[in-house]
């Protein structure tokens, strides 16, 4: 499974546009849409790069991370459900989503509490954050977009 347009679209809608490298709220060095730059990246991103170019690397990120989620999940499920899955798990990494109940949920098919889960996933720092409210409910809403369109999912 790979990640449709909707997907692109949620996540560079969340995680904004920066050319330049700065440090993410979890002190990570970031560029683009949310692309962690490594330490041999850093020379090749220290002049900035186009939104063109930080589309390409997020196409790529999301690529990376829906092969590391596809093993992960053990039932068949619509494109938008997994487009979902994938914005979730690019914000808060692969093993969050491996140890999640979110993960347990889809995987049992109890998709309506599985859908639940992703508004758990709304604090960071121990602070409830209003970005990420708005990004769940968009996660879940995507969520149940793509379990509405599929007659033959249960």
């Amino acid at each position: 499974m790979h990640p449709t347009e909707k997907c692109l679209e949620l996540v560079k809608k969340f995680e904004g546009f920066s050319p330049k490298i700065y440090v993410c709220p979890a002190g990570y060095p970031t560029i683009g849409y949310g692309h962690v730059v490594t330490p041999e990246e850093r020379e090749k991103f220290k002049n900035g790069i186009t939104e063109e170019e930080a589309e390409e690397l997020l196409r790529q990120d999301l690529l990376k991370f829906a092969k590391a989620i596809k093993p992960l999940i053990k039932v068949p499920i619509h494109p938008y459900m997994f487009d979902a899955l994938l914005s979730f798990t690019f914000n808060v990494g692969v093993y969050a989503f491996k140890a999640s109940t979110l993960r347990r949920k889809v995987n049992a098919k109890e998709w309506q509490e599985a859908a639940d889960q992703f508004l758990r996933w709304v604090y960071a720092g121990g602070r409830k954050l209003p970005g990420l409210v708005r990004r769940r409910q968009e996660e879940r809403k995507l969520f149940l977009l793509g379990y509405t369109e599929v007659k033959d999912i249960r």
